[in-house]
């Protein structure tokens, strides 16, 4: 049995027709739905980009984060590193049992000095220029009216701003063809069309979009508001404070647009697959790494203190080649790590001793529990303790002295959006937190440890201050 396991960044759950949402075109998300296992309650572990991965390709929780400094990269972030030495990968353990494993991706965070997600592939394909990947001269002179149409504080960005690195990649485009997204996927269905070897193959597709910039084709924004002009929604700021109502409906319609554009795109890869014979033995995955705030709480993007459904809940779609489950729908909590024991399982695989997730296929096919009642997500220096009753958001190690923190608990039975922090409302609900937290941390300390390669910063796994002991005092 063959396994293609795709990824999309920052596609929201309610996103999807599968997940109930009538107003956004996904057909090829919503046909693979149909033919797969869909998991009702899958959630991150680890955020944002680079840790939600390393929990994917590992099946291994990685909360609390190690810090570790990372030369040469903009992000520096609790968790945001490569693998460790210590892990067994997918690929790397597909590779050991013959399989042929092959990457494809624009995600450029992985492909940045001293990362290493292309362990254990035979082949791999990195689609330049997403985002700020320095794929073309930062010239601003060059694109200084896309600039200027794409967003009113155009004078007061800095040379190298990043909008300035995405126009400049993206300047010589023509068509929906040229999209990242859609090389991504070309080059995939490329590969699965010219795959002749008789041994299995692991192909591991993932796609930066629809993460901002919001820059989709004007024909697909057009269909959810036919006034929208290009780049009306590319660099929208972390809160909707101050953006007339106009703006943030654009910025929502290019959001749309980009999702319709990763389906349709998505769908080329589904169809090739079909069409090529190969859909009969391979089993398709499909999840995110994580969503995004589109309004809610007036705020935009993800971020470390926005750990609610809309950034943490995830699609997860598990089609077997045989049609085994299609349909079913599965509710319980699940989570990252839990998808490499299952595809392991499913295909009759031993599963490395590192891996600590849990096979999934129980749940679907007999209705065994769900491995866990509660599920702990971080992104930074915040965490989130999700049961079926509540949210609980706080920072997890002290913020630095520039930050003010933050402390939320929403009522999911009253609250189903997390919309209203009642944390001042259940003191006792928050301290009973803090303990289950406080818990996890103490138990999960041993397992999040390892070593990284040359060039990281050494001796610093944690970073002055940085306490894995105890929960950081909160003001009230």
């Amino acid at each position: 049995m063959n396994l293609v396991l795709i990824v999309s960044d920052t596609l929201r759950w309610d996103y999807l027709g599968a997940y109930g949402n009538e107003r956004i075109h996904t057909p090829n998300l919503d046909r693979l739905a149909a033919e797969s296992v869909v998991f009702e309650d899958a959630y991150a572990e680890g955020l944002p980009t680079l840790p939600a991965r390393r929990v994917l390709l590992t099946g291994r929780p990685i909360f609390p984060f190690r810090y570790i400094p990372q030369k040469s990269d903009m992000v520096q972030l609790p968790g945001w590193h490569p693998l460790f030495e210590e892990d067994v990968t997918l690929s790397e353990h597909l590779l050991a049992n013959d399989y042929v494993p092959a990457f494809v991706t624009d995600v450029y965070h992985m492909m940045k000095p001293n990362k290493n997600f292309h362990r254990g592939f035979e082949h791999w394909y990195w689609v330049r220029g997403q985002e700020d990947d320095p794929y073309a001269l930062r010239d601003q002179a060059r694109v200084a009216g896309l600039v200027e149409q794409a967003t009113p504080q155009a004078a007061h960005f800095r040379k190298r701003h990043w909008l300035v690195q995405h126009l400049m990649n993206r300047k010589d485009w023509r068509s929906d063809a040229d999209t990242s997204v859609a090389q991504v996927m070309a080059h995939a269905a490329g590969w699965v069309e010219a795959y002749t070897m008789d041994n299995p193959f692991f192909l591991y597709v993932d796609c930066f979009d629809p993460h901002e910039p919001w820059d989709p084709p004007i024909e697909d924004a057009r269909l959810y508001d036919p006034e929208y002009e290009g780049l009306d929604g590319l660099v929208p700021p972390g809160t909707t404070r101050d953006l007339p109502e106009t703006q943030v409906r654009r910025i929502e319609t290019a959001y749309a647009g980009e999702v319709t554009l990763v389906d349709r795109w998505i769908g080329r890869l589904l169809d090739t697959l079909r069409e090529s014979g190969k859909l009969d033995d391979t089993l398709v995955i499909f999840t995110t790494d994580h969503g995004c705030m589109m309004g809610e709480q007036g705020e935009l993007h993800k971020g470390e203190d926005r750990l609610r459904s809309q950034c943490t809940r995830l699609p997860l779609f598990i089609r077997h080649p045989a049609g085994v489950g299609a349909g079913r729908r599965v509710s319980g909590f699940v989570q990252h790590q839990d998808v490499m024991p299952t595809a392991l399982s499913l295909m009759g695989l031993p599963q490395p001793e590192r891996v600590l997730g849990t096979n999934l296929w129980p749940m679907a096919m007999d209705g065994a529990p769900a491995p866990r009642d509660r599920v702990v997500t971080a992104f930074g220096h915040y965490a989130s303790v999700r049961t079926a009753k509540w949210n609980y958001v706080r920072p997890w190690i002290e913020l630095p002295p520039d930050r003010r923190p933050r402390h939320d608990l929403y009522d999911l039975e009253a609250d189903p959006q997390e919309l209203t922090n009642v944390v001042a409302d259940h003191p006792g609900q928050a301290r009973e937190f803090d303990g289950l937290l406080a818990e996890h941390i103490r138990r999960h300390t041993p397992v999040t440890k390892g070593t990284v390669g040359a060039g990281m910063v050494e001796g610093a796994e944690t970073r002055p201050g940085m306490s894995f002991d105890a929960l950081p005092r909160l003001e009230g």
